[in-house]
């Protein structure tokens, strides 16, 4: 593999990640006004727990859905056996 080609995988993959944080960013504030909207502008260390539960057990299965699609479309893309 070319430098030229490694450098620009690199690149390719730190954009990507500064995207994914920006759009986790992006959520994090939705999901904070959802949190207001409903508990109040509570700013207390209950209501605080409870986002941080409640981000993670969205992101556990989130996590794990993505997962099986993607495994699915590798299956799906795979010939099939003889």
């Amino acid at each position: 593999m070319s430098f030229k080609v490694e450098v620009i995988e690199k690149i390719s993959a730190l954009i990507t990640a500064a995207f994914g944080l920006v759009a986790a960013l992006a959520w994090n504030g939705a999901i904070q006004e959802l949190f207001k909207l409903i508990f109040g502008d509570q700013s207390t260390l209950a209501a605080m727990l409870v986002y941080a539960i409640a981000v993670t057990i969205i992101a556990v299965i989130a996590t794990i859905w993505i997962g099986r699609a993607a495994a699915k479309a590798k299956d799906e893309g795979k010939p099939a056996a003889k």
